[in-house]
């Protein structure tokens, strides 16, 4: 018995890192590619750094729309690729492409025609909305193109074919860079464009990216990147999808739009504040490489398990992933700590900047361990069972009714130092522990939400 429990367990942790080291190479690229925009534009000047650091807090609510949609889209291909059902899966992507694209136009629409109100959100300095709303213009091709590869990665590695997603994120990362390089540099003949030059460099990747996508999709015999999917109508699946998927993603856009109002706040207490949080936000990015690498993958191979109707297994496996998740934890934060000499020593930022970086760094060393727990239980181990409501009324009441207020009293009210702002910020993640492990034990999240016969109706048409 002893022998077969331990099987299980290896068989549990070879399917996870088989799973994971691919995500992490992922989210090492994306890490590496804001990381490379900011060490880039150090040798423009500390505006440009500002500037899009603000207005890439739109691509950072665009992204968790996204990942909410993916992860909608996950929950329930997960499980059925688990029961065996492709017809579903390619259903549900083209359910989950309808949305993204709808509101991939409204945020591009914007960033064409409405950029600088869009930066006065951020920032009342001049400067700044200049130079992010050049930022903002190019953009907006990113966001459409955005759309429609998020989507149809996360099918892909809800099903398993991790290997075929990262490998399109090293091509889009590898061009991105160059001609981050080019446009910022002038180099291979490019002109010096600075802050545009990183916004062009990104769009053009994404083209690359749903180029590459495309082809890839014409190579696949399982799982197309199929347009009339969108047009295809399913109404059990449909109803599923909005069940599942509108918590996930009003879950990601409240926490995400929340997360932005720390840049709002941060953002009216002065450019050293601002420049300071741009390296930190790169920092802590790798920082939480592994804890939500390990999150992703540990909710693709529940959902498996779950869509088998392997319901005891899925819960050993969620107290197994849990261990990982503490461990990451533990390992983000010493990877912040031994960061942090290196970020202090060639960040060209003014004195007051540094001094602020350097306690936002020793800060973050533990608000990762915060983060993980959170986002493997709420974004990985429910929404694998089908529970994305919890999440949702969850990290709304802890931000908007907790983090947030707090801010802008400390900030505004009270007008405490900067650091104890940031401080008060940071317990965000904590306050919710509580709650959060509780309904875990509670084990209320464990539920197979497949469903059978879903195409008889239409065959009976």
């Amino acid at each position: 018995m002893q022998k077969r429990k331990e099987l299980k367990d290896n068989s549990f942790y070879r399917q996870i890192f088989k799973l994971v080291l691919p995500i992490i190479i992922q989210n090492l690229l994306n890490a590496a590619v804001s990381s490379a925009d900011v060490l880039m534009l150090n040798y423009v000047g500390q505006s440009s750094i500002s500037a899009v650091s603000l207005a890439s807090q739109y691509a950072s609510i665009l992204f968790m729309v996204f990942y909410g949609l993916g992860t909608g889209a996950t929950i329930l291909c997960a499980q059925y690729y688990g029961k065996g059902d492709m017809q579903a899966i390619q259903v549900v992507e083209g359910i989950a492409m309808r949305f993204s694209l709808l509101i991939a136009f409204v945020f591009a629409g914007a960033a064409l025609l409405l950029p600088e109100k869009m930066m006065q959100i951020f920032t009342a300095d001049t400067e700044l909305i200049t130079i992010g709303a050049s930022y903002l213009r190019c953009m907006s091709v990113c966001y459409l193109c955005w759309g429609i590869t998020e989507v149809y990665l996360a099918v892909l590695r809800s099903i398993g074919r991790v290997v075929i997603s990262t490998a399109m994120n090293i091509l889009a990362f590898s061009i991105n860079v160059l001609l981050n390089a080019g446009f910022i540099f002038g180099l291979f003949g490019l002109p010096k464009l600075g802050a545009t030059g990183v916004a062009i460099a990104t769009s053009l990747s994404r083209v690359i990216e749903l180029a590459v996508c495309l082809v890839v999709s014409f190579l696949s015999k399982d799982i197309k990147l199929d347009f009339r999917y969108m047009f295809r109508k399913n109404k059990l699946l449909f109803a599923d999808f909005v069940r599942l998927s509108l918590p996930a993603l009003g879950n990601d856009i409240s926490w995400s739009v929340a997360f932005s109002m720390y840049s709002v706040i941060l953002g009216h207490l002065g450019t050293d504040v601002v420049a300071a949080n741009s390296f930190v936000v790169v920092v802590r990015n790798f920082g939480t490489i592994l804890c939500f690498g390990m999150a992703s993958a540990g909710g693709i191979l529940l959902g498996n398990i779950i869509g088998e109707n392997r319901l005891e297994e899925a819960k050993a496996g969620a107290k197994k992933l849990m261990k990982l998740t503490v461990i990451t934890g533990a390992v983000g934060g010493l990877i912040i700590l031994a960061v942090m000499p290196f970020a202090l020593h060639y960040a060209a930022l003014s004195k007051q900047a540094m001094y602020y970086m350097k306690y936002m760094l020793l800060i973050n060393t533990y608000y990762v361990m915060g983060a993980a727990v959170n986002t493997t239980l709420i974004a990985g181990v429910f929404r694998a069972g089908g529970d994305s409501r919890f999440g949702f009324i969850c990290d709304t009441i802890d931000m908007w009714c907790y983090a947030v207020p707090l801010g802008f009293l400390a900030a505004f009210v009270f007008k405490l130092p900067v650091m104890w702002v940031y401080f008060l910020l940071c317990t965000d993640e904590f306050v919710k522990w509580p709650w959060v492990i509780r309904h875990y034990r509670s084990g209320k999240w464990l539920k197979n939400i497949t469903r059978e016969d879903l195409f008889e109706e239409q065959r009976e048409n």
